[in-house]
């Protein structure tokens, strides 16, 4: 299972490079096999690298280094049973383990019993899906907005500073990744809740390409 708020650490040379080369290269593919381990209830509504909350009925999905919203089936070697998540954290840190899997996707697997499971990964041909973040701030200075940045990123994960295309003198500071509408809006009431500088944080559509806000 994965640890929540542990930094990414060391990874495996040769899984990170397969997990590259299939985020750059876009295909399907199953070259990649290894272990499979899966969330408990304890960790359902912690908040993941990507700065969404864990739902463990939700299929989502902890991998070291594959883009957040990539679409992964993961099959089990042995018995067959597959299932399709969305990579939505970090993890995992135990072990040779390949990835952490919601529980309901332990369930899809038939793995809830045996708790660590050989799996073969095939990533999705990623989908024209509008992505989501929330953008808690606005500078024209970069310190402040390094510095909000800095602060978001320790409470929520997935802080970073963006441009806009029709206001480029401004450093827009964004939580979230890749996240669905009602998953920002979610978002956007805990950063107001919990950021006193953000009370007016709110929902913004990204283009992940560009590294913008989509205005």
């Amino acid at each position: 299972m994965s640890d929540w708020l542990r930094p990414a650490g060391t990874i495996r040379t040769a899984a990170a490079g397969v997990a590259l080369a299939w985020a750059l290269s876009g295909l399907n593919t199953s070259a990649e096999q290894g272990l499979a381990s899966w969330y408990g209830k304890s960790f359902h509504g912690k908040v993941a690298a990507s700065g969404e909350r864990y739902d463990a009925e939700a299929l989502t999905a902890a991998h070291r280094t594959l883009p957040f919203g990539t679409n992964v089936r993961i099959r089990r070697v042995e018995g067959g049973n597959s299932v399709v998540v969305r990579i939505n954290d970090r993890g995992p840190y135990s072990g040779d383990r390949l990835i952490d899997v919601s529980e309901a996707a332990a369930r899809r697997l038939g793995m809830t019993d045996s708790g660590v499971v050989k799996v073969a990964l095939e990533v999705l041909l990623p989908t024209r899906a509008v992505a989501f973040a929330v953008q808690a701030g606005t500078f024209r200075n970069p310190d402040n907005a390094r510095r909000l940045s800095q602060a978001l990123d320790a409470l929520f994960g997935a802080a970073r500073i963006v441009t806009r295309p029709k206001a480029p003198g401004l450093l827009c500071v964004v939580v979230g990744n890749r996240l669905r509408e009602s998953e920002a809006r979610e978002l956007a009431s805990q950063v107001q809740a919990e950021c006193k500088e953000c009370s007016g944080a709110y929902v913004v559509r990204l283009d992940a390409a560009a590294g913008q806000i989509s205005d």
